[in-house]
């Protein structure tokens, strides 16, 4: 049965005396850079709003630069705390202080998504632009965020999949069987990641959809929670929580279907929202 061997990477990229830098930890920083350098690169040129004025652009550059903060706090915390409430809450409440222990892992994208989609509505509405314009410049630059965190899951060798024959089947020296399995964490790279940065891009560059506020992210959600579904039926669900509702429904896609029609929502009742102008 073909396979392919698990490359030989260590999670931690260099220790410093007690300090150690993992690729998961990368995968974080360089996509938060990425997407405000990509961000700012959207809200900066103006061929990309065609119904609204240089100087009343939706978003300004500095919007970006402020709103760094309050992204990486909503991801971090977000996703924490989505993690310990979705998917290992008893274990969090016989020991609480566990939920501080970050380079344990444990790390929900649905928790930081809804972490950021609320520092979002805050921001925006300190700042009196619309939420969905913000939302638009998210959606378009967190794919290769997205990437680099699956690749960092695979380095990890966590969120693997079922076992497979498939020629592409990656023998995970964690699991201890010798067994091919689908290596889960690509595929959603793939699709969650890089197919919907491109998707994105089509859609600002050449559509314009940048001046229907909400249509992009709205799009993004849809498009992520398909991928997310899809990639669901061959990665192995937490242990701790296993399969649901007769061995076939995980977490992962029962939280995918709010974000499913949240941006089926957003994409259908887009039109309604132009001009998208700061006044």
């Amino acid at each position: 049965m073909a396979a392919i061997a698990f490359p030989d990477i260590d999670p931690v990229l260099i220790s410093l005396g007690p300090l150690s830098v993992h690729w998961y930890g990368i995968g974080y920083v360089a996509g938060i850079l990425f997407g405000w350098w990509y961000a700012k690169r959207l809200v900066s040129d103006p061929r990309l709003w065609p119904s609204s004025a240089p100087d009343r652009l939706p978003i300004q550059p500095v919007d970006i630069d402020d709103f760094v903060v309050w992204a990486v706090l909503g991801i971090i915390l977000g996703g924490r705390l989505g993690y310990v409430l979705f998917y290992d809450l008893a274990v969090y409440l016989d020991d609480p202080m566990r939920i501080f222990a970050l380079q344990q892992g444990g790390m929900s994208f649905h928790g930081g998504l809804t972490g950021i989609v609320i520092a979002m509505i805050v921001f925006a509405r300190r700042r009196g632009f619309s939420v969905f314009s913000l939302f638009d410049m998210i959606a378009a630059s967190c794919g290769i965020g997205i990437f680099l965190v699956r690749v960092a899951n695979f380095i990890n060798q966590e969120l693997y999949g079922k076992p497979t024959e498939f020629a592409l089947g990656v023998i995970f020296p964690v699991t201890g069987d010798g067994v091919p399995r689908h290596p889960s964490q690509l595929y959603e790279g793939l699709l969650e990641g890089l197919v919907l940065f491109g998707l994105m891009r089509l859609l600002t560059h050449r559509f314009l959809k940048l001046a229907d506020p909400g249509f992009v992210g709205g799009a993004y959600l849809f498009g992520y929670a398909i991928a997310r579904i899809a990639v669901e039926f061959v990665r192995l669900p937490d242990p701790q929580i296993g399969y649901l509702a007769g061995g076939w429904l995980t977490m992962g896609m029962v939280l995918s279907v709010p974000v499913l029609l949240a941006g089926l929502w957003a994409m259908v009742s887009a039109p309604g929202r132009r001009p998208a102008t700061r006044g």
